[in-house]
């Protein structure tokens, strides 16, 4: 699993069968500061992945990336490679809370 940013919504109204209907989200990965473990850093890349459980932009999810994102409910079958399984509400490093989604 993994951290991320949500920045944005894909559109494809043309897809595969097995992901009609599902909302795809543009998904930045967000690392730990390996100068400041309490700070998080950007990842670079960013990462199209299909929500399961009703995320939206600007929230921190938990996503999941190769074969166990097709073990989310109702994509077994699909082509997929990233999926967001959680939505975070806080992340604590070293004793300190970096991420607090009320803030």
């Amino acid at each position: 699993m993994y951290l991320a940013l949500i920045e944005g919504q894909v559109v494809a109204t043309k897809k595969q069968e097995a992901i009609k209907g599902a909302k795809l989200l543009l998904v930045r990965p967000m690392l730990i500061d390996d100068e400041d473990p309490t700070k998080f850093k950007r990842g670079k890349n960013t990462i199209v992945a299909v929500d399961s459980v009703g995320a939206g932009e600007g929230e921190m999810v938990l996503f999941c990336q190769g074969s166990s994102s097709r073990l989310a409910p109702h994509l077994k079958n699909a082509p997929v490679d990233a999926v967001i399984i959680g939505i975070v509400d806080c992340v604590d490093v070293l004793g300190k809370q970096i991420f607090n989604a009320r803030d």
